[in-house]
């Protein structure tokens, strides 16, 4: 059985004043990709920033960050189209016109953390819409059970191929479900039968989590976006450990690493439109 490993090393929230190893200019986090893959990593989730390392849906930043990517590695894109909590849906939806391999689609608004995180129904539809006519594979990212509820609605209303589902279960953000093993069998429970599947746990249950998904089989994400340190009260120096952490675990549960070529077949990534 092989497990396909995404790196993730960046996210909206933290800075460099939080850990000065996290990437945020497009040479750096193309650097730390290039890394993670070298290590196991087959997927890379990019949050992109600004030169003030804020948050940004900026597209040229975001086609420099791609192309150095692709210069340095191989490995399948997946772009966030969350971005960060100020910036507007609108702009943060037309990074799929750069036809990455992947990109996510996050179906509901919800509290995060102290803000709010706005996905219009409406604008969510047009959305999917626009990513399955570009032929950009979305990555379902749910909080909470209900969301499960609101991307079946999608794919039974036409707008989501059934071959597979991929998504992320995402725990610890405050305003979503908690970090906690029963909220994750919930969740794995009642996905549809063929569907892929990752779990995100963020800060300190995230090494638990990434275990206990592993064993239901499920995929593995790894990188600061999700947890800033490699143990308790010990920063971690950058996204390769967090990677070979993952890719470590993996093995230890005699799992195979699936790389670029079979990652492609196991999430069903097509032929991106031209």
């Amino acid at each position: 059985m092989s497990v396909v490993i995404t790196v993730a090393p960046t996210g909206p929230i933290a800075s460099k004043e939080d850990n000065p190893h996290l990437p945020t200019q497009p040479e750096e986090i193309a650097d730390a990709i290039a890394r993670a893959h070298a290590a196991g990593a087959a997927v890379a989730h990019i949050h992109l920033r600004d030169a003030a390392h804020r948050p940004t849906a900026d597209p040229a930043i975001a086609r420099r960050t791609m192309d150095l990517i692709a210069e340095r590695c191989p490995i399948l894109v997946q772009l966030s189209t969350g971005v960060g909590l100020s910036v507007p849906f609108e702009e943060r939806a037309a990074l799929v016109e750069l036809r990455p391999r992947m990109a996510t689609l996050n179906p509901c608004t919800m509290s995060f953390g102290a803000g709010e995180f706005r996905n219009p129904p409406a604008q969510v539809r047009r959305l999917a819409a626009r990513m399955r006519e570009l032929g950009v594979k979305p990555e379902l990212e749910i909080y909470d059970t209900g969301h499960l509820d609101a991307c079946l609605r999608l794919r039974d209303e036409g707008l989501l191929d059934d071959e597979p589902l991929q998504f992320s279960i995402v725990l610890g953000v405050a305003g979503g479900m908690a970090a906690t093993p029963d909220n994750l069998l919930t969740l794995v429970r009642r996905l549809p039968e063929n569907a892929v599947w990752q779990v995100i746990a963020v800060g300190r249950r995230n090494l638990e989590l990434t275990a206990i998904a592993l064993a239901l089989g499920g995929n593995a994400r790894a990188g600061l976006e999700d947890t800033l340190h490699l143990r308790k009260g010990e920063l971690s120096p950058g996204n390769l450990p967090l990677v070979e952490r993952t890719v470590a675990l993996a093995r230890s549960l005699d799992l195979q690493i699936a790389g670029v070529e079979e990652t492609t077949s196991l999430l069903g990534l097509g032929t991106v439109a031209a």
